[in-house]
């Protein structure tokens, strides 16, 4: 009976990243953008630890592998494309735009769609084992809500525009899948030598979040882009 309810422990916190993304999702809908980041990353906190729990328990198998990549593309990829759908509604329109001005938002779901894409390519490639090839769901998603919520005032001022929305939505969606070598904060061990690039990436993340506050996520995601850019390596 033991060994009945323990291997289906880590997909019970798998199930609780799905919950926390799909209110994630229904507080993006309503526009509640603090909200919508909240349960995101309660969703990622789950995230680490059901996967975490089955190496713990040695109870993987390819239910929890399949129900992970579900969960993960509500949560990082549905939810963050509500957002961003929720946003394309308060964002300022050029006035060549205004007949296509009601379809606009739902350019969001591209998110969504790349998010699964992402979340597939990940499952069947053996090279990301201890890195990553193309930017994770959870940073994509992490991005998105940290920006939209700490620059809501400056995202719908008019010197913004639903043009740069979409073509970020296109970078970021872009980034998902691309064949990029983006570095894992996985340590194996504490040495600087064989984590000096993890060690480089947390000592800035610091002032980061202290300077840019709500968006501070959204800068340490860029941080993060830019920093695997500068310490690629071929995959």
């Amino acid at each position: 009976m033991a060994n009945s309810i323990t291997r289906h422990i880590p997909n019970i916190v798998t199930c609780g990243n799905l919950f926390s993304g799909c209110i994630a999702a229904v507080m993006a809908f309503q526009a509640n953008y603090q909200l919508a980041i909240a349960f995101i990353v309660i969703g990622a906190v789950f995230d680490f630890f059901d996967g975490m729990l089955a190496r713990i328990l040695h109870v993987s198998g390819p239910l929890g592998k399949e129900l992970d990549s579900l969960a993960d593309d509500i949560t990082f990829g549905f939810a963050p494309a509500v957002i961003v759908f929720s946003l394309f509604k308060e964002v300022h329109y050029p006035a060549f735009l205004a007949p296509v001005e009601a379809y606009f938002p739902y350019t969001a779901f591209i998110i969504a769609i790349f998010s699964a894409l992402r979340l597939g390519k990940f499952n069947i490639d053996p090279r990301q084992t201890s890195s990553f090839i193309g930017l994770p769901t959870p940073a994509n998603a992490l991005f998105w809500g940290s920006l939209v919520l700490g620059s809501h005032s400056f995202l719908t001022s008019p010197s913004f525009n639903a043009l740069y929305l979409l073509a970020l939505v296109l970078i970021m969606s872009y980034l998902l899948v691309a064949e990029f070598p983006m570095f894992s904060l996985k340590f194996k061990d504490l040495s600087l030598r064989a984590n000096k690039t993890s060690y480089l990436f947390l000592l800035i993340c610091i002032p980061l979040m202290l300077i840019f506050k709500a968006s501070g996520f959204a800068a340490v995601i860029i941080w993060y882009i830019l920093l695997s850019f500068l310490t690629r390596k071929k995959a």
